[in-house]
Order: structure tokens, then C-alpha cells, then sequence
């Protein structure tokens, strides 16, 4: 019995300090400047790391074989294809040349613009969490010293921590939006929606030892609007939510996000679908189009991508999102992989594992940029539309603009586009007087 006493005097004890210390600032919005001396002591640790790392690898080290690094792979030629081939057929067609295409076709097997997108972007120096340096060795007893010491803090302390914060995020999430639905449709209800999530998403980027940069306020995406926005993680709804709040878009799921949709649903306009539903292209713009048109409701979220890219770049954003009509807000979020990789590899770790990962991180660290409201021009299709916000956005966050669509995460490429390679591979042999 007393051990048992013992263990309820701690957890009371727990629970009163994460609720004193984070919960409570966190509702009301003020910060006690615990994140801010956490964060300033993470960054004077990695800083002390690198130059550790720096002045070990200016040591003569044994002669090892050498190993190549990730960007090292292969050694590019960044001539345009064009160009190469009309260099290569100045003189008449030999057997010898299809071995120029044969190399393009194996380069892009190993090391593609598109697949390595899909995978978590390379470190140039160890953040103390992953091993994310191939040539990575032993270094010093103090270094691996501190590496332990931060194992043990991350998984003994901020894990703990992170999970408590979490549960209190989402059970008030749960609690706060079911108890605002039973209210009648008001103003009342609406400004206390708001409230809920705003408290709700501050407590869950608590939990991720969040330090989140918004940039150009005075472009927050305001009612009956579209905001788009370049997707990196499952977590970058709640980035959002914690400097405003939106009307998501998505499928209905089953088990505890499901609970989380039903409840959030009843005092928020939020729009899902289930799955039958989503398939259909004109149902989901009608009801798009419906809410867009009410200027009274939340601006609608969409990530356009429909998967989550590296942060590294950008992808081919789907047409849908920009045919409903209405004013586009885009947002570019750019995330710091040293203190943590927020990127959600779903076709590699489930999301269990992946918030795991998140979950025992330094922190998540980014920058939100809101750019200037879009709309789209007379002569402007919806994919014009759509690649014009992209560009912006892509500039915006420093971000690669690929035209590729992001479905390839997944799926096998279209016949479509292998078709459109051929015809250009073609065209530029005909026109360099290659063929006939």
C-alpha cells in the first residue's frame, strides 16, 4: 500500500507541475521561458557537437577504404540533355551512342530527382540523434558521453513529458468540442469553438517541444477562403491551428482519430468523407464550393500535394483544390531537420513509429511563411492556377518546385509520361538530324 501511495504522490505530483508550468500558459497563451532556455541550451549542445566533429575530421585519420557519401553517388553531368545530344551526333550514328541513354536510364535507377524525395533529407553534420553521416566514427568519450546523456533525457524525460501533454491535448480536444456542439448554432458557439482549438493545437505543440516562426501576419487566411499549403507531416495541421483555426478536409477514419473527427465535427464545420464519397470528384466540389460560399465559416485547409515530400521540395499540387473558386491563401512551411525530422515516411514507418520518432526528437522547429491572397486570372486554367501558387509557395520556403506528382510515392509511373519522354528523346534526335 505504501508503494502504491508512493506512486500516486508522484503522479499527482507530475500532472500538477505539467499542468502549473505548460498547460495553463499554454491556454492562455504566454510563455514562462522554459522553451526558450531549453532551446537555447539544445543549441549550444549541437554547436559544441559540430565543432567537435570539425576538429576530428581535420586529424590525419588510418587509411580506411573510402566510402561515398550520399550526394556522391553518382558524378552529373548538369548539361542540358539537348545540348549532349547534339554534340553527340555532330558525326554520323554510331552503335556506341544508345550507351549515352543507357546511362541517363541508370542514373536515374540509383538516384532519381523524384524517389529520394520520399526518404528523410540528409544532415551535414550529426545532430546527436541518428547517425545521419555514413562516414560517421568514434570521435571522443565525451562526445558519446553527451550522445547517452541525451538518449536518457529524451526517452526518460521528454518522452513522459510529451506523452502527458499529448493525452491532455487530445482529451480536452475530445471533451471541450463535444460539450461547444451541444450548444445551438450562435456566434457564441463559434467563438468558443475557436477557443478549443486554439488551446487544444497550443498544448499539442507543447508536446512537441514546438518553436514555430510565423512570418507576414497580416496574410492570415481570413473566412470563406482556401488555404494551401505545401505538406511535409501529419503534424502540420497542428502548426497551423496553433496561430489560427481552419475547417479541415479529409476522410473518416476509424479508432481514436475517428472519435477525435466526430467530436471535433459537431462544433466545428469541418468536412469529411467517407470513403465511398471521396472517390466521387463532383460530390467533394460541391460540398467544397458549398462551404466557400458561406463567408461566415472557417477558411478550409488542403494540402494539395495528397502526400507527405521530404521538405526539400515541392510537388505537383492536384488541380481539384483550385476549380472550387474563392480566394487562395498559400502558406509555406519550412522545417529545421537539426533539431528533429518532422518528414513522414508513411510507406516506410507506420504512424506509431513515426510519431514515436517525434516524440523522442530534440524538437520541432520551422518557419511559416503566409503569402499574399491568389485568385485565379480570366485566362488561367485551374492547373496554371495551381502551378502558379506552387511556385510561389516553392519560393517562398527555399524549396525545389518539382512538376511530378506525388502519387509516384506509391504508385508506378503512368504510361502517359513515359509515353511524353519517348516523344522527347525523339524530337531531339530528329531535330539534331540524329534519325533520317
Amino acid at each position: 500500500m505504501e508503494v502504491v501511495w508512493a506512486v500516486g504522490q508522484v503522479g499527482a505530483v507530475w500532472v500538477a507541475l505539467v499542468l502549473g508550468l505548460i498547460v495553463l500558459p499554454s491556454a492562455l497563451g504566454i510563455s514562462l521561458g522554459i522553451s526558450e532556455a531549453y532551446m537555447w541550451v539544445l543549441v549550444r549542445t549541437l554547436e559544441w557537437a559540430t565543432i567537435r566533429l570539425q576538429k576530428s575530421a581535420k586529424k590525419p585519420q588510418p587509411q580506411m577504404p573510402q566510402t561515398p557519401t550520399a550526394n556522391g553517388i553518382i558524378e552529373r553531368d548538369e548539361t542540358p540533355m539537348e545540348k549532349e545530344i547534339a554534340l553527340l551526333h555532330r558525326a554520323d550514328f554510331e552503335f556506341s551512342h544508345i550507351f549515352y541513354f543507357c546511362r541517363k536510364g541508370f542514373e536515374a535507377i540509383v538516384d532519381d530527382e523524384v524517389t529520394q524525395r520520399f526518404s528523410s533529407e540528409e544532415l551535414l553534420s550529426w545532430n546527436l540523434l541518428t547517425r545521419t553521416n555514413v562516414n560517421f566514427h568514434y570521435i571522443s568519450l565525451r562526445l558519446t558521453v553527451v550522445w547517452v546523456i541525451g538518449v536518457i533525457v529524451r526517452y526518460c524525460f521528454l518522452l513522459p513529458l510529451r506523452f502527458t501533454l499529448a493525452a491532455i491535448g487530445i482529451t480536452s480536444m475530445i471533451v471541450g468540442t463535444t460539450a461547444v456542439g451541444q450548444l445551438p448554432n450562435s456566434s457564441l458557439k463559434n467563438y468558443l469553438s475557436e477557443v478549443v482549438h486554439l488551446t487544444c493545437s497550443r498544448i499539442l505543440v507543447r508536446a512537441l517541444s514546438g518553436t514555430i516562426h510565423y512570418h507576414n501576419k497580416e496574410n492570415r487566411p481570413q473566412k470563406g477562403g482556401i488555404c494551401v499549403a505545401n505538406h511535409t507531416s501529419p503534424i502540420d495541421a497542428i502548426i497551423l491551428t496553433n496561430d489560427g483555426c481552419y475547417a479541415m478536409v479529409g476522410q473518416v477514419h476509424g479508432g481514436l482519430m475517428g472519435v477525435i473527427q466526430r467530436a471535433t465535427v459537431k462544433a466545428c464545420p469541418h468536412v469529411w468523407f467517407e470513403r465511398s464519397e471521396i472517390k466521387d470528384r463532383h460530390l467533394v466540389t460541391k460540398r467544397l464550393r458549398e462551404h466557400v460560399a458561406d463567408k461566415s465559416k472557417l477558411p478550409i485547409l488542403i494540402f494539395p500535394e495528397g502526400t507527405c515530400i521530404n521538405n526539400t521540395s515541392v510537388m505537383m499540387f492536384k488541380k481539384g483544390s483550385f476549380e472550387i473558386g474563392g480566394t487562395i491563401y498559400p502558406v509555406a512551411i519550412k522545417y529545421d531537420p537539426q533539431f528533429g525530422d518532422a518528414f513522414w515516411n508513411s510507406s516506410k514507418y507506420n504512424i506509431v513509429s513515426y510519431l514515436l520518432r517525434i516524440m523522442t526528437s530534440w524538437a520541432i522547429v520551422c518557419n511559416v511563411w503566409y503569402l499574399p491572397p491568389m485568385v485565379r486570372k480570366e485566362d488561367e486554367d485551374a492547373v496554371q492556377f495551381a502551378n502558379r501558387v506552387r511556385s510561389a509557395i516553392a519560393r517562398q520556403g527555399g524549396l525545389t518546385e518539382l512538376p511530378w506528382d506525388g502519387g509516384l510515392k506509391r504508385a508506378k509511373v503512368k504510361d502517359t509520361f513515359k509515353e511524353e519522354q519517348q516523344k522527347n528523346y525523339s524530337k531531339m534526335l530528329v531535330r539534331n538530324g540524329s534519325v533520317g
